[in-house]
């Protein structure tokens, strides 16, 4: 079916896991955010000279810079972890790039930029840097720009900081490329990309009694076209479209989409893995995809009652779920993200499994990233999990599989097939066989 040339690059620290991932708009750049506060940004490899029609999926690192430093709120004793919760990338405008980078309370626009040129000559400064009385100065002479090796520098331009009580889970970019919108559990925040002391609180979901708190906000994005649409998930599977044009606080939304429970299959754990984890608008948008503890789902805008599509990512864990519970697995937030043309799906697993789920064939396929199967030029075998009775020889029990081993966070080239895959901290870049 779908066949992946693979290339790996491995952190050395073991310590370092990616905890977001995200290509930029053209496919250039990807960015991956790790628990030390770090973003590493990898550049694709430039076309080849020999054959100018073929471009390999290779992505070099083009720059690493501390983007979050861990921080103490003392007014509520409480330590603010540096992990990068979200990456987004703004639309270039200029030669430089910029992108939005947050951490659970404060969000920073990095600016990163080359430089390849330097100034020598300058009247009042000597070359160690020491400043010239102007009085010392004879002679004007005009400062000449000397070319030197490249540098890639990455500079904050915005901090957009104290807006949330509570862990921001979201931040998406606007399509007018002018504000942008920042998600915490109980509210979400609509900001100027070019004020930062103001934000202005469009959905609040808190109750006037903490004791009354029966959902929390989980994830949350903007249309891809329409720059007054916006939607939200929550921790009770419902999603929430909303229309800034209809009043500036968005409480009441245009549109509630939420699939009936099944009777038949109500547990003690069926509010825990309906529980949305991620949802993503089509680039088209006209649909959306999210993310469950079991399953993911297509919806149409246009079609609030049920989703027109759904696919189960290991409905083979459904017997496990008293297990996953006690080892906290069952809380696992997976990603999940579309391919350029909207016709196929991507999500993670556990076992470094994930899964592509193809919607004009309905085929899907189960991939393994890990270090045994990380030749360049290797091509992935699809990997099949054994529920009960006989197991073949490729397959893998059920109770074999690593649960530590998780595939959270994915990301699908804009335009190619070529996918980012994060697991703990390798990031794995497969291409479409050519």
């Amino acid at each position: 079916m779908m066949k992946y040339d693979v290339s790996c690059w491995s952190q050395i620290q073991t310590t370092d896991i990616i905890s977001t991932v995200e290509f930029n708009h053209d496919g250039e750049l990807l960015a991956t955010g790790d628990k030390g506060g770090r973003v590493v940004i990898f550049q694709r490899e430039q076309t080849n000279k020999s054959n100018p029609n073929y471009r390999r999926s290779e992505y070099n690192v083009y720059s690493t810079f501390q983007s979050h430093e861990p921080e103490f709120d003392y007014l509520k004793s409480l330590e603010i972890d540096e992990k990068i919760n979200k990456i987004k990338w703004l639309r270039r405008k200029n030669p430089a790039h910029f992108l939005l980078s947050t951490n659970d309370k404060t969000i920073k626009l990095w600016k990163v930029s080359e430089r390849d040129k330097m100034i020598e000559g300058y009247n009042t400064k000597a070359e160690n840097g020491i400043m010239r009385s102007p009085s010392a100065v004879k002679s004007l002479h005009i400062p000449l720009l000397k070319p030197m090796e490249l540098m890639v520098e990455a500079s904050p331009r915005r901090i957009f900081a104290n807006a949330h009580t509570y862990h921001i889970n979201s931040i998406s970019v606007n399509s007018d490329q002018e504000t942008y919108m920042s998600a915490d559990d109980l509210r979400i925040n609509l900001w100027h990309l070019e004020i930062t002391d103001q934000s202005f609180n469009i959905v609040d979901i808190k109750p006037q009694n903490m004791e009354e708190l029966t959902e929390v906000i989980t994830a949350a994005e903007f249309h891809p076209i329409d720059c007054n649409l916006l939607v939200y998930s929550s921790s009770k599977g419902t999603i929430r479209l909303c229309d800034m044009r209809s009043s500036a606080l968005c409480d009441k939304h245009a549109k509630l989409f939420e699939e009936p429970e099944d009777p038949t299959n109500r547990s003690f754990f069926s509010e825990i893995i309906s529980s949305i984890s991620d949802v993503k608008f089509s680039h088209s948008g006209r649909y959306m995809i999210t993310r469950d503890y079991l399953s993911v789902k297509v919806w149409d805008l246009n079609m609030d009652t049920k989703p027109v599509e759904s696919y189960q990512v290991h409905e083979y864990l459904r017997s496990k779920l008293c297990s996953l519970y006690e080892n906290d697995c069952i809380f696992d937030k997976f990603e999940t993200c579309w391919n350029g043309a909207d016709s196929q799906i991507m999500t993670g697993s556990y076992n470094n499994f994930f899964r592509i789920f193809d919607r004009n064939t309905k085929r899907d396929i189960t991939l393994e990233a890990s270090r045994e199967n990380a030749k360049p030029r290797a091509v992935l075998k699809p990997r099949k999990v054994c529920t009960g009775g006989k197991r073949k020889k490729d397959e893998i029990s059920v109770d074999c599989l690593d649960f530590n081993k998780k595939i959270l966070h994915t990301a699908w080239h804009p335009t190619e097939n070529i996918i980012a895959v994060a697991a703990t901290n390798n990031l794995y870049l497969f291409q479409d066989k050519v």
